[in-house]
């Protein structure tokens, strides 16, 4: 929209993280490559709900990690519409270290790591570190907001990305980054106001945040993602884990 009192326009930012994915098999184990899971049938009717919601969103263009989960989300999200699905791998989730250095970590060191981001070399599951992470998102998010090609873009991401952008997008460093839950196929909605000629943001305005079509209350959500994990972390190898009951 062009703006009433300025000569620019509002900008739109759908920013999902992916469906829920398919992490562990089905005797509880960690799957090898997490880059390389697919969503679970129940992500799969998470993006089909969001789909639903945003059938009347004149999206003009696309973006995702290119990750098979959020290919799928994004896809699935489209519904059909003609539009090339871009894939951007700056944009990747934080990585975290391999299963076997991730075993001397503590549930709670593993569970609530991203409220420690802001802490000087703090890293994610003995893995890279928020601050280098920080340094390899954020570029490529904000030539993505430069490219003034554009007017409302679907951008499917990932927890840890969402929650760089976010804090960046209200002004807020790495020791808010914890505070930004993002469910499996959320929705954030992000507007700004950018000037003719110049490209000047002047404003960043936050309509939404963790907004999940198939569960808008929240009912069924008490734990955190991480502390899910956690959990099944604590549990390989011993049974096959479930995630704590929300």
């Amino acid at each position: 929209m062009q703006l009433p009192f300025e000569n620019g326009r509002r900008r739109r930012i759908y920013l999902m993280r992916h469906a829920e994915a398919a992490y562990y098999d089905e005797a509880g184990a960690r799957r090898p490559d997490p880059r390389a899971v697919e969503l679970t049938p129940k992500g799969r009717a998470e993006a089909l709900a969001m789909s639903d919601w945003l059938a009347p969103v004149p999206l003009d263009r696309a973006i995702c990690s290119g990750l098979p989960r959020t290919v799928e989300t994004a896809t699935i999200v489209l519904g059909g519409r003609d539009l090339t699905l871009e894939r951007q791998e700056a944009l990747e989730e934080i990585r975290g270290a391999g299963m076997d250095a991730r075993v001397a970590l503590s549930p709670v060191e593993y569970a609530y790591a991203m409220f420690r981001a802001g802490e000087p070399g703090a890293q994610f599951a003995a893995g890279e570190a928020f601050a280098a992470f920080e340094a390899r998102i954020m570029p490529a998010f904000i030539d993505i907001l430069q490219d003034t090609g554009w007017t409302n873009l679907l951008l499917v991401c990932h927890g840890g990305t969402n929650r760089a952008i976010l804090t960046w997008f209200m002004g807020l460093g790495l020791d808010a980054f914890g505070q930004f839950e993002q469910d499996s196929c959320c929705l954030n909605i992000l507007d700004f106001d950018q000037l003719a000629g110049t490209g000047l943001i002047t404003r960043r305005i936050l309509r939404g945040l963790n907004i999940t079509a198939y569960d808008t209350a929240k009912t069924n959500a008490r734990y955190l993602t991480m502390e899910g994990f956690a959990q099944r972390h604590v549990e390989a190898g011993t049974q096959p884990a479930k995630p704590p009951k929300s």
